[in-house]
């Protein structure tokens, strides 16, 4: 049979670690373990190892460490995918690196996330972590955003792709999000579908497909997600949120919206846009107006949130007001943030202005003094007040209790 070997990880990153594991044919376990919390974690991660190979039925084998203070939930990860990449890239035998052709060494997801969502949550921010950087992952959630993006996709390398899923799929598992409504980018297609196994039955509530561009390709993975939850005995819908990144997609932006009923939202990738285009992004966005109109009419005709993209400068905080203020004004309910700074200034600027929270209370109010009444009309001063105003105020409100500003409508 001869020696297999298989590495994964990196040297020297904070909270990670390398792999080098060898499966021989005789010589039981051999640890050896490179730790900077050796003095007091190392008979944890040694008990973990020799868990974990008996786990995985290895008897012999060789497995060196360099742990640079790793989580547990990113140690097992990583052993268990030094295990299945050595059976995907020396076995001869692919099938046996799949989640479902060899056991999962998976913990009970934690009570903390055992909740739904809602289709109309508020998603007036949505924080991208990469799917590899536990030290930013395991305090996403304190910064209250109101949803946590875990990156497979382009804030990810290539080589490190394969050993992220397994991270991803632990930290929708064990990690904390503290109520953040928990959602994966997935890679483009076909890998995206690849990135499913690893996510689906593991607490996801929201799916983000990158660089959407026709309605089959949003049906393509809601059909893999069906097919997964069915084998999974999965009950929990998982949602859809099509990210448009280009002029066909800007194009097919309603196709796309009505293609799956899971969809909750759609939202835009002004990089990749206008980079598509041909022109360069600016702050004041003037190459992009068209683009993200037509996502706001879209989403809106389809039923589903409009989301703006990210405002990428972390260091301009007046500008990033300014933006949110715009996008609230196009149509907009939320958007993508790249750093925990930006939460706070887009909750507070897509909250309702007290002026708007006061004007829709007297819509209401009319609206009730109408009915009782008996009126068909409803009139606020010696204006009529038609249905959408009112739909709309009603809005106001909603998102104004949703945001801690007022208790109640009324």
């Amino acid at each position: 049979m001869g020696v297999k070997i298989a590495e994964i990880g990196r040297q020297d990153t904070a909270a990670d670690c390398f792999i080098h594991l060898e499966i021989r044919e005789k010589g039981g376990l051999d640890i050896d373990l490179k730790s900077k919390v050796a003095s007091m974690y190392s008979s944890s991660i040694k008990t973990l190892v020799q868990e974990m190979m008996s786990f995985f039925s290895i008897d012999n084998a060789y497995i060196h460490i360099e742990d640079s203070g790793t989580l547990p939930f990113v140690l097992s990860a990583r052993i268990e995918g030094v295990i299945k990449k050595l059976f995907l890239e020396q076995s001869g035998n692919p099938d046996l690196a799949g989640p479902d052709k060899k056991p999962e060494f998976i913990s009970p997801i934690i009570n903390q996330n055992l909740f739904p969502v809602a289709r109309d949550k508020i998603r007036r921010s949505r924080l991208y972590v990469p799917g590899d950087q536990s030290r930013f992952i395991i305090n996403a959630g304190l910064y209250s955003p109101d949803a946590i993006i875990l990156d497979l996709e382009d804030a990810v390398a290539p080589a490190e792709k394969y050993g992220t899923r397994f991270i991803v799929r632990n930290t929708l598992r064990e990690v904390d999000f503290f109520g953040a409504e928990r959602m994966v980018r997935i890679n483009q297609l076909p890998m995206g579908l690849e990135d499913l196994e690893f996510i689906v039955g593991h607490g996801v509530h929201t799916i983000l497909i990158p660089k959407c561009e026709t309605a089959d390709q949003v049906k393509e993975i809601e059909a893999r997600i069906q097919e997964l939850r069915t084998e999974r005995k999965i009950g929990q819908e998982i949602y859809l949120m099509p990210i448009i990144e280009s002029a066909l997609g800007i194009v097919n932006a309603y196709q796309i919206a009505m293609a799956s009923p899971n969809n909750i939202a759609l939202t835009i990738g002004l990089e990749d846009y206008t980079a598509d285009i041909g022109a360069e992004r600016t702050k004041e966005g003037k190459e992009s107006l068209l683009a993200r109109q037509s996502i706001v009419t879209a989403a809106r005709a389809a039923k589903v949130q409009p989301i703006d993209s990210v405002f990428s400068d972390i260091g301009d905080i007046e500008g990033l007001k300014r933006n949110v203020l715009e996008s609230k004004s196009l149509g907009f309910e939320g958007m993508g943030c790249i750093h925990p700074n930006q939460i706070r200034v887009i909750h507070e600027n897509f909250a309702p202005t007290q002026k708007e929270i006061d004007k829709a209370k007297r819509i209401v109010l009319a609206l009730e003094e109408a009915q009782k009444k008996g009126l068909g009309v409803v009139a606020l001063g010696t204006k009529m007040i038609d249905p959408p105003v009112v739909k709309r105020a009603e809005k106001i409100l909603k998102l104004a209790i949703q945001s801690g500003i007022i208790s109640d409508i009324l």
